[in-house]
């Protein structure tokens, strides 16, 4: 964690903040007040290596974080956040997105650490995704501490806890059964055994118990009992009960989930109090939906990646999107991307503006860990999407010619995060705006009223202001009756000039594209000369 200067005065602001970070900062607070001896609080997210990292991995882990470095501006505590990684869970099948699958389809209900990386780049399937997740983590630059189910089972440091469950395995099995169909309950124990022959995860019945031995007996694939330990990675836990296990063998204090585990959470919270520990204090964060209100599935493939959104916006843009309402259900695709840029660009320009006090409020002060960066250019992402869009532009050059004459102050050198700014507005032109435009001609009232539109821009100095060039067109558009309402002229103007049905605040645009050049597209749309070329 960046080092935040802990003052009174500093504190007490933060105490009667009321972002949700500094709200569930405060829970951490009051749990370590009932246990003062304890030497940290510790946060942790969890990750099934059967697959790549995902944006809800990411959204758990910057919401986490963001949690953590709330905490540190209340507390002295020190504290620190576990990534803990699944990786001792049986294979289930093969992805379809890795190569020879074909060998791996050998290796199914064996640990992941123990089936080959069909990549060939590290020692397990489990490892390589282990890799994987910590170079997506450490891309974000977040503080963690990695950890590996196999190396705890195997190392011992589960041990203890292992044989806890043991000892409570009737009011385990109490508390499961119930939840589990009739026919589940005939074979579930929460102990699966790693068969010595095969290697594979077992979902096999324990037909013994031996509590003070460490052991349980199960029968194996060729009919004979078979007694194992279970410590040492000898077994390893079902999921939820794996889950409480966990809580208590690591001390966790707070962890996150969606809406989706609400029964998981209570089930391993009962199970963590049967083994002696005290539930993590938690969050329930909704779920993301596609552009249809369904709840995105990776199976399905209806969702969006993280390297889909780092394709056309950046990674403080998404960090805000996970940040706003993580209660709410909130729509994640490729349409929501312009508006959380600019929403980040106009968090941060308020952010300079604000009183220190409301700092915390802001959204980009969780983003940066209390040190934002500097402010470049007023100039958000839509405007600039939308000059891309006029100037059909594919390399930066032509538009940092605009760009400059706007503001001779601003460079590629001095400004990197809009340089950046307009790589992403130029991908997401290519990808998006260009196969959907549809320029119409104007009728003939129509035309009237952007001749008249041309007219009265010439009048105007050439570095008019936005909000002097906006009064223009308003002045403009009021005076013709073809329009019932400025809403009217407005949408005129987006599907005649831009090929568009929603445009950006045309004062700020015409001051970026310039006085001139909107003359010259205004009577090229006139002419028809552009739904001409759209057509062809």
């Amino acid at each position: 964690m960046k080092d935040v200067p802990l003052n009174d005065a500093a504190r007490r602001i933060a105490e009667n903040a009321k972002a949700w970070p500094f709200v569930e900062a405060r829970k951490l607070i009051s749990r370590h007040r009932a246990r003062p001896e304890k030497a940290e609080i510790i946060l942790e997210t969890g990750y099934g290596p059967s697959g790549l990292p995902h944006i809800g991995t990411f959204g758990e882990v910057a919401r986490t974080s963001m949690v953590r470095h709330a905490l540190s501006l209340l507390t002295d505590v020190p504290s620190r956040l576990i990534a803990f990684s699944d990786d001792m869970d049986g294979m289930r099948s093969v992805p379809d997105n890795v190569p020879n699958r074909e060998m791996m389809a050998e290796f199914l209900g064996r640990p992941l650490t123990e089936v080959p990386d069909p990549f060939g780049t590290h020692e397990s399937f489990g490892h390589h995704n282990n890799a994987r997740l910590r170079a997506f983590l450490d891309r974000f630059g977040f503080d963690y501490t990695f950890m590996s189910a196999t190396e705890m089972y195997r190392s011992g440091a589960f041990d203890a806890t292992l044989r806890t469950v043991l000892q409570h395995y009737d009011e385990v099995i109490a508390v499961v059964l119930p939840t589990l169909g009739s026919e589940r309950r005939e074979t579930y124990s929460p102990f699966l055994p790693i068969d010595r022959k095969t290697r594979r995860v077992l979902q096999t019945r324990i037909i013994e118990t031996n509590a003070d031995a460490g052991t349980v007996v199960f029968v194996d694939g060729d009919g004979r009992k078979v007694e194992t330990p279970v410590t040492g990675g000898a077994c390893k836990l079902q999921w939820k009960v794996d889950w409480a296990m966990r809580w208590v063998a690591l001390g966790i204090d707070y962890e996150m989930s969606g809406k989706d585990l609400i029964d998981s959470v209570r089930l391993s919270s009962k199970i963590c109090q049967i083994l002696g520990g005290r539930p993590p204090d938690g969050f329930i964060y909704e779920l993301f939906l596609d552009e249809r209100g369904e709840k995105i599935s990776k199976s399905r493939g209806n969702g969006l990646a993280v390297d889909d959104w780092l394709t056309y916006s950046s990674p403080e843009s998404l960090a805000l999107f996970m940040f706003q309402k993580p209660k709410s259900a909130k729509k994640l695709h490729f349409d929501t991307i312009p508006r959380a840029t600019d929403d980040y660009g106009a968090y941060l320009k308020a952010f300079y503006s604000e009183e220190p006090a409301k700092h915390y409020e802001n959204p980009v002060w969780h983003i940066h860990q209390g040190q934002p960066p500097p402010l470049e250019t007023i100039l958000n992402y839509s405007l600039l999407l939308n000059l891309v869009s006029v100037c059909h532009a594919e390399t930066k050059s032509i538009l940092w010619g605009f760009v400059s004459r706007y503001d001779p102050t601003l460079t590629p050198e001095n400004a990197p995060a809009l340089d950046t700014q307009l790589d992403y507005a130029i991908a997401y032109y290519r990808d998006f705006v260009k196969p959907m435009k549809r320029y119409r001609r104007p009728n003939p009232d129509e035309a009237e009223a952007l001749a008249s539109l041309a007219h009265a821009l010439d009048a105007l100095p050439r570095d008019a202001q936005p909000e002097e060039i906006q009064t223009v067109v308003y002045d403009v558009g009021k005076a013709f009756a073809c329009f019932k309402d400025l809403k009217s002229w407005f949408a005129t103007l987006y599907a005649v000039l831009l090929g568009q049905e929603m445009g950006p605040r045309l004062g700020s645009f015409i001051a970026l594209y310039g006085i001139d050049e909107t003359i010259a597209l205004i009577n090229q749309a006139i002419a028809g000369e552009m739904a001409a070329r759209a057509e062809g």
